[in-house]
């Protein structure tokens, strides 16, 4: 039996994956260039993942689900007041998506086309965001914080008047400068026509 470190794994793949995207690129990349990247035949990959497109779609859903995880921590901080938490979440993603934008441009470039394929894992994601802002925002409703009647459709429109500072196709602008006092200017002028 392989050492623990050598068994085929799913996240195994999906780290292979992406460091082929990032070599190759999308329209390169092929199962057999991870299957050679991971020393084994492509059917392996295939009992993983039964279709390119399901290996692709797995490696888009893993690439965002990294955010989501320190973001819900920020939503979830009862032991800051909602306005606090709106504030730092919408920072949190501004920051992560900038980051993911400059850390590895090529691969930022990579996701941008996968996302694009992957509508339905983008929806997920997204609901998944909009979800984080709409339990600060009916927190923030009960204290007395916010004057919401619909947390969910305000939650909504939080994350599309935002839009600037985390849809990837606005990545180029977020280098420019001055970038960050407008996102605060966006975030006050939000948060003023959410407070009761």
């Amino acid at each position: 039996m392989p050492p623990p470190s050598q068994i085929l794994t799913a996240e195994r793949i999906l780290e292979a994956t992406e460091e082929v995207l990032r070599r190759h690129g999308p329209a390169k990349a092929t199962v057999v260039d991870v299957a050679r990247a991971l020393g084994v035949s492509h059917g392996s990959v295939y009992r993983h993942f039964g279709t390119k497109a399901a290996l692709r779609e797995a490696v888009t859903k893993r690439w965002l689900d990294r955010a989501t995880g320190a973001l819900a921590a920020v939503a979830d901080a009862t032991d800051r007041d909602p306005e606090t938490r709106l504030r730092d979440w919408l920072a949190a993603l501004f920051e992560a998506k900038r980051r993911k934008a400059g850390d590895d441009p090529e691969l930022f470039a990579t996701y941008s086309v996968l996302t694009d394929e992957n509508g339905g894992v983008v929806g997920e994601h997204i609901a998944e965001l909009t979800g984080q802002l709409t339990r600060i925002l009916q927190e923030g409703a009960g204290s007395g914080v916010f004057a919401v009647d619909d947390p969910a459709t305000s939650a909504r429109a939080l994350f599309q008047a935002t839009a600037r500072f985390h849809d990837p196709g606005y990545a180029r602008e977020w280098k420019q400068p001055g970038v960050e006092r407008e996102f605060e200017a966006v975030v006050e002028l939000l948060l003023r026509g959410l407070r009761a």
